[in-house]
């Protein structure tokens, strides 16, 4: 069994119950099959009577109950691992950050653990049936026919031979095939999640084109799958039937010659067929269910990997975040790269926000403006280098008390299907008294009070019942929310959105801003024009901006200040 799979199982106490009894049914149905071939083999040799059909008809009927119980079983089994799995990476959310694409990880608890299925009921019982029952059905044979169980056992090693011969081919086709799956599924979801946006942009026809040739690529690795699926078919088919010829003909022969008796030939003919079943079996049983091993190696993957990796460096000790008013915060030869990517989303860069200094990052798309917000969340580490706040490392800081030192403001914030007011309070303790403040201060108040219920109207899930720029209002109200916060950290917060709800957005975020650090990301010159200083990025790099900033920005690998 899969080692992970296997540790989650022991742990889980449903799972393992549900588990052991659908293997041990399995393998007492296949055992059972030595009854069923002795007492046929009788009854047609006419050694045992007619009375006997009916503890025949009982052994087939036990092996019926069996294969029932076993599938009921497994699928009790399956539905409890899959559930405790879920839980298990839907609890790494929050730690995985922006780092994981999050249609990826929809594919992923969805459709990708769904695959499990195969492995669960369908693999892992037809490994325990051929772990025992051609072991028994060869002593059977030993104790029946010595000649015939020689044949056996030199032609039973070739089935798993060839199977993994194969199977190495099958698991290769297989993870990229789920690798396919993966990147079709999250770029399918993060294009829908995006569609406004790619619209505005012009954009909608060329990610057309894209996931066109994403979905080919996945076609193209599942046909290659079943290809190699088939072959593997035919092979094991071929190897097993050749294996019963070698058995079938020697035992005609001495049949016909009077050197074996009628009873011991039929049972002999009987076994020989559940010697090789088990294995071919398991061999087809592997292949539709390497799809679910490969989701779960990649679960598993994600579900035990460090919340903050870093490399070639050891973690520090975990201290406060000292709160001692605005931060200064330094970038030292800063470099990320996100797991899959050659390309740096940040290269080298150095720079120093002084304490209550309000930076404008500006730069094109991709250019790694929002990647440098989200070190300073903590979503991700630095490959290289280090982040400084007020001189310490971040990475030995307590994140839980950095981060209520921050207030953030994202491109697309995501509201929850419950009131104006909770969605304001959102991670916060506070009053009606300082939501409703904090509402006049993002200029919520203008469109609240018109709603049916005021503060307390539930919301649609994302806030669909709200516009654009209402959305963003009510994110800035968070901020508003957070009196505490030292550090405000803005993903340009007036894209898309039009010139009356910009300048409200303008307007209140300059009295947010007001002595807190704050770091904005931005197009719009409205937002541009708050900073004290310009900052641009491209290709990940930091860029000078030209002659007009008062402050010198260095180039890459430099320092800006």
């Amino acid at each position: 069994m899969h080692k992970d799979l296997l540790r989650l199982a022991r742990a889980e106490r449903s799972v393992r119950l549900h588990l052991a009894c659908c293997l041990a049914a399995a393998v007492a149905a296949g055992l059972l099959v030595l009854v069923q071939a002795e007492l046929l083999a009788g009854v047609l040799s006419g050694r045992f009577t007619v009375a006997a059909l009916f503890p025949l008809a009982l052994v087939v009927a036990s092996r019926g109950l069996l294969g029932s119980a076993q599938g009921v079983l497994a699928g009790r089994a399956a539905t409890a691992l899959k559930s405790a799995l879920r839980r298990r990476l839907l609890g790494r959310v929050e730690a995985l950050g922006p780092a994981y694409r999050s249609g990826e990880l929809v594919t992923l608890t969805g459709r990708g653990l769904d695959a499990l299925d195969p492995y669960l009921t369908g693999y892992l019982p037809a490994v325990a049936v051929a772990g025992v029952v051609p072991i028994a059905v060869v002593v059977r044979l030993f104790v029946a026919d010595l000649a015939t169980a020689v044949i056996v056992v030199l032609t039973l090693p070739l089935i798993p031979i060839f199977g993994a011969l194969v199977g190495w081919t099958t698991r290769a086709v297989t993870e990229r095939q789920w690798r396919a799956l993966s990147r079709l599924g999250g770029h399918f979801l993060d294009v829908v999640r995006g569609l406004p946006t790619l619209r505005a942009f012009g954009r909608a026809r060329h990610q057309a084109s894209v996931i066109r040739e994403v979905a080919e690529a996945h076609r193209a690795a599942t046909m290659r799958t079943l290809r190699v699926a088939f072959l593997s078919s035919l092979v094991l088919e071929l190897v097993a039937s050749l294996s019963l010829a070698l058995v079938a003909v020697p035992v005609g022969l001495r049949l016909l010659s009077g050197s074996l008796d009628l009873g011991t030939a039929l049972l002999v003919l009987l076994l020989a067929p559940e010697a090789y079943l088990p294995l071919r079996a398991m061999g087809t049983r592997f292949h539709a269910a390497m799809e679910g091993v490969a989701a779960a190696d990649e679960a598993f993957a994600v579900i035990d990997s460090p919340e903050r990796p870093r490399e070639s460096r050891s973690p520090a000790p975990t201290a406060p975040a000292a709160a001692s008013g605005p931060p200064r915060i330094r970038l030292e030869e800063v470099t990320v790269r996100y797991p899959g990517r050659e390309e740096a989303a940040l290269d080298r860069v150095s720079l120093v926000i002084e304490p209550g200094e309000r930076v404008a990052i500006v730069g094109p798309s991709g250019a790694g403006k929002s990647t440098l917000l989200h070190l300073l969340l903590g979503f991700v580490a630095p490959t290289e280098g280090r982040v400084l706040v007020d001189g310490t490392d971040l990475a030995g800081l307590d994140l839980d008390e950095w981060r209520r030192r921050l207030a953030f403001v994202p491109q697309r914030p995501h509201l929850f299907a419950t009131s104006v007011a909770d969605n304001i309070a959102l991670g916060s303790a506070a009053t009606p008294e300082e939501i409703r403040a904090a509402a006049e201060a993002a200029r919520v108040a203008e469109f609240a009070g018109a709603l049916p219920r005021g503060y307390d109207t539930p919301l649609g899930e994302r806030g669909a019942n709200l516009s654009a720029g209402q959305r963003q209002r009510v994110a800035l109200a968070r901020a508003f929310c957070r009196p505490g916060a030292q550090a405000l950290l803005l993903d340009e917060p007036t894209a898309r959105l039009d010139g009356r709800s910009e300048a409200a957005i303008v307007a209140a975020t300059r009295r947010l801003a007001e002595g807190r650090t704050a770091i904005i990301v931005a197009h719009r010159p409205a937002m541009i024009d708050l900073a004290d200083r310009i900052v641009r990025l491209d290709g990940g790099a930091l860029v000078p901006v030209g002659p007009a900033p008062a402050s010198p920005v260095a180039t890459r690998g430099g320092e800006a200040r």
